[in-house]
């Protein structure tokens, strides 16, 4: 299945969600390039919502260039298939095995990334269309981190991860992943 289609059948889990269903099919249709870092104007990322077995903590490394905490995750750089994309940022960001929950895409967002310098070049304003992923790791695993890319890696409680220690543009993407995972609960 390509890009197009896991998004055209991803089911919006609120009002937000649809718009930005929305903004990805567009930015898709109208872009040649959606899946590399050479569309500067915004291109696709993949991430990972990395909970633990009581889904009571997700896993947050602390990101060098946005100076706060993330979930893993990081560019498709061409790779069309962002389940593995978000499997292997995962392992290289934090050093843990995770376990797929769900093939299917979790949640979708699409948030504004300001201009700054990466490995001494400029990287101009864009937009990351990130698709999220819904991943379980063991919080006893032992956990690493790229120096290069964070300053380190820890599991997060749920109230922290809506914190002020978290990226901004984050914060409301993780109060809905929370929301959307405890309604898998009912």
């Amino acid at each position: 299945m390509n890009l197009r289609n896991e998004i055209e059948n991803y089911i919006p889990f609120d009002i937000e969600e649809e718009k930005i269903k929305e903004h990805l099919l567009k930015w898709i249709d109208e872009f040649d390039d959606v899946l590399t870092r050479n569309n500067e104007f915004g291109h696709f990322t993949s991430s990972a919502f990395v909970v633990n077995k009581d889904r009571t903590r997700m896993l947050a490394v602390y990101h060098n260039i946005y100076d706060a905490w993330i979930f893993p995750g990081g560019h498709a750089d061409g790779e069309g298939d962002l389940l593995s994309v978000a499997v292997r940022e995962v392992e290289e960001e934090t050093g843990v095995k995770p376990k797929i929950l769900d093939n299917s895409i979790f949640a979708i967002s699409a948030s504004p990334i300001v201009g700054h310098v990466k490995r001494g070049k400029y990287i101009p304003a864009h937009t990351h269309l990130d698709v999220i992923y819904l991943l379980e790791a063991d919080d006893k695993e032992q956990l690493t981190f790229r120096k290069d890319e964070s300053k380190g890696v820890k599991w997060i409680t749920f109230e922290e991860a809506t914190s002020s220690n978290v990226v901004d543009f984050i914060r409301p993407v993780n109060k809905r992943l929370i929301k959307k995972l405890e309604s898998l609960k009912k």
